[in-house]
């Protein structure tokens, strides 16, 4: 079997396609910037002015990754500060302590 001649605009997209796919993806990244560390007292002004609050509601709004949220709504809830009210696996809801 012979090889199969390819046409002409095949051949160029071959040879010239791929460097301008890859610039293109590149310039299309503008990813939203987000902190490690969270600001305490931003995240209790959060808590205490919601009715509710849940984990990817507090990263939103402090501007944080979910984890750095997550560990800081545990250790708000060891140190009594929010209580959960509701929710499923990792999915929860807490409320500030004093409602």
């Amino acid at each position: 079997m012979g090889s199969k001649n390819k046409s002409v605009s095949s051949s160029e997209k071959s040879q010239g396609g791929k460097d301008k796919a890859k610039k293109d993806k590149k310039d299309h990244s503008d990813k939203k910037e987000v902190d490690v560390f969270i600001n305490e007292e931003q995240a209790n002004k959060i808590i205490k002015s919601s009715k509710a609050i849940t984990i990817q509601d507090l990263a939103r709004q402090a501007n944080v990754k979910i984890s750095t949220a997550n560990a800081f709504l545990k250790k708000a809830l060891a140190e009594g500060a929010v209580k959960k009210v509701g929710g499923f696996s990792g999915h929860y809801i807490y409320q500030p302590a004093s409602q």
